[in-house]
């Protein structure tokens, strides 16, 4: 697997209304969305850094995947997303590979794209998310 660059680093906070202004203001930067996933219970907000962007996670939900990393590790850095093609191949020879997966799957993220999560167990211990652009 070779990823063609990476799709968005996804940080968890507690709130998005005070974390864009951080971004807005502290980097210049423009929050171009703003998204509800309720499959995934969080709130998302998006930025572009050149070529890859910056995608801040609130919890709709405490019991969610971000607000029980909220309540275990803080706010911070909770996923780096990485771009691909053929992610269903990509999720079958990843595992094939021995690398313990979250999604066997593709299954529907924010911004339309096609997801899935690779266990931190398996990579060092930082949550990966591999990314399909199916209108790609």
């Amino acid at each position: 697997m070779k990823p063609s660059h990476i799709e968005h680093i996804g940080i968890a906070v507690k709130s998005l209304d005070a974390a864009i202004p951080f971004y807005e203001k502290a980097f210049g930067l423009e929050c171009y969305a703003i998204e509800e996933v309720p499959e995934q219970k969080v709130k998302t907000a998006f930025f572009m850094v050149g070529q890859t962007k910056i995608e801040l996670l609130e919890s709709t939900d405490p019991e969610g995947p971000v607000g029980k990393f909220i309540e275990k590790k803080g706010e911070g850095v909770h996923h780096v997303a990485f771009a691909v093609e053929n992610l269903a191949e990509k999720l079958v020879s990843i595992q094939e590979a021995g690398v313990q997966v979250i999604d066997k799957t593709p299954r529907k993220g924010a911004e339309g794209l096609n997801i899935g999560f690779l266990h931190p167990k398996s990579t060092f211990g930082v949550l990966t998310e591999l990314c399909e652009d199916p209108s790609k």
